[in-house]
């Protein structure tokens, strides 16, 4: 049976909707997404990303219709202005662009490439990836690890957790303070590695697992203790900047924790010259959802920045990228070229194994016959396999011209004349001579690759 391939995605990230609603469009898990995008009918493959800063998803369906609905379903919970759609083409391009971070809130950041690796895994663990994500997820993998290799764009502030760092210094002297991380996943270890290289005073780490957080502060450089969540009442207090990057449901921080007598303070804030508020702390929340309540930020000792307000930060290491980025894109452009020359041969190749496999079923019943009407006459071994050989001649010499044509159609983007190929020279295809789902649709403008985005 002949496969669909068209990849239809849609993704919520930090560009086109805010924290709250990046939230609502978070799955439970990477690969609970993809079971969800699987339970329905004809979505073949599917591959879910989902991090701090956005949930990304692509369905393989015989159509791009199909797909299409299916994502709409998915991020129904988020409003359609925040969402972006994607066709085929563009769907595969922007993955290229997300492995190699220039979809990234810091551009050229290196945490993405690996999200991209256990999404893959995620995916696959759930049978989400087949023989047309298997080609385009590897593809973004292998263009992201050039892009890191080959270019400068990973040079300077790489992640949120060094862009926390360098944003709490702008309201905080980092030397010799005292800073709590809260979460020892790979964000909060990023964020860790880059307050001790700060050179602060003392470092704290918070986790639910007490051991991961010991394990952190045994491979840095910075006098540190490792505590439970429960002790975030007890420490947060004393922290002059505090940064955190958990996957709690709901937030691990209250106004009570920054306010030893339980009484919130009154008083309003002030704001420096630069627009800065003076505070006793400073918190970086990079939680997704928050991981700080909003009333912590209400509290005139306290200033909370979230994931909206890296983006100002962010854009001066755009601009420094920039030639970098542009490398990038040339290299994005050449293996994008190849990923759809892959995808096109491979297409045209399947077509032409089933016109092939139905003239070796048609070759081998006619031989059958052919002979069984000669029997009683004498033929030789080796007159059989003359009489074989000929029909496989013929037969070999009869697709040889549509075989060449099918290649050209399929560079050309042609899939009618697939389709109709298809149809003529395997008139028992789909049963009752019906063409399948695949290339029924394949003459649409829609479905076909290399088809212009209308989102």
């Amino acid at each position: 049976m002949i496969h669909g391939g068209v990849v239809t995605g849609a993704r919520v990230t930090h560009d086109s909707a805010c924290v709250d609603e990046l939230a609502a469009a978070s799955p439970e898990s990477q690969r609970a997404g993809v079971e969800q995008l699987l339970s329905v009918p004809d979505v073949e493959e599917a591959y879910v990303l989902s991090t701090c800063n956005r949930v990304e998803a692509y369905v393989v369906s015989p159509a791009a219709a199909v797909g299409r609905a299916t994502l709409e379903e998915f991020f129904a919970a988020v409003d359609d202005d925040a969402v972006v759609h994607t066709d085929h083409d563009d769907s595969l391009r922007h993955l290229l662009r997300v492995a190699t971070g220039l979809e990234s809130v810091v551009i050229g950041e290196d945490q993405i490439i690996g999200q991209v690796r256990t999404a893959y895994e995620d995916a696959r663990s759930a049978d989400g990836i087949g023989s047309t994500l298997e080609t385009g997820v590897t593809k973004a993998i292998h263009v992201g690890e050039r892009a890191r290799t080959e270019t400068a764009i990973n040079e300077g502030v790489v992640s949120l957790g060094s862009a926390a760092t360098q944003l709490a210094s702008e309201d905080v002297t980092l030397e010799g303070a005292t800073a709590l991380v809260v979460g020892a996943g790979e964000m909060g270890r990023l964020a860790a590695r880059s307050l001790a290289d700060a050179t602060v005073g003392e470092l704290v780490v918070a986790n639910r697992t007490v051991s991961h957080a010991d394990h952190l502060i045994e491979q840095l450089e910075v006098e540190g203790e490792a505590v439970p969540l429960e002790a975030l009442s007890t420490v947060a207090a004393d922290a002059d900047v505090v940064v955190t990057a958990t996957n709690s449901t709901d937030p691990v921080l209250q106004a009570t924790h920054f306010e030893p007598d339980g009484l919130e303070s009154e008083e309003p804030h002030a704001e420096t010259p630069d627009g800065h508020r003076p505070a006793d702390t400073v918190i970086v929340d990079l939680g997704q959802p928050r991981d700080v309540s909003p009333t912590a930020d209400e509290l005139s000792t306290v200033t909370v920045y979230d994931l909206d307000d890296l983006e100002s930060l962010t854009e001066q290491t755009r601009e420094q990228r920039a030639d970098a980025a542009d490398e990038v894109e040339r290299i994005i452009d050449h293996e994008f070229d190849l990923l759809r020359d892959q995808f096109k041969r491979a297409r045209a190749d399947e077509v032409i194994a089933a016109m092939y496999e139905s003239a070796e079923r048609i070759k081998a019943r006619e031989l059958q016959t052919a002979l069984s009407r000669l029997e009683g006459e004498e033929f030789t071994p080796e007159q059989r396999e003359v009489v074989e050989s000929m029909a496989d001649a013929l037969v070999n010499q009869l697709l040889a011209p549509p075989t060449r044509s099918l290649r050209e159609a399929a560079a050309e983007d042609d899939w009618s004349t697939i389709s109709t190929a298809l149809q003529l020279f395997d008139p028992e295809f789909g049963g009752d001579g019906a063409p399948s789902s695949l290339f029924e649709d394949a003459g649409r403008a829609e479905f076909r690759i290399g088809a212009a985005d209308d989102d």
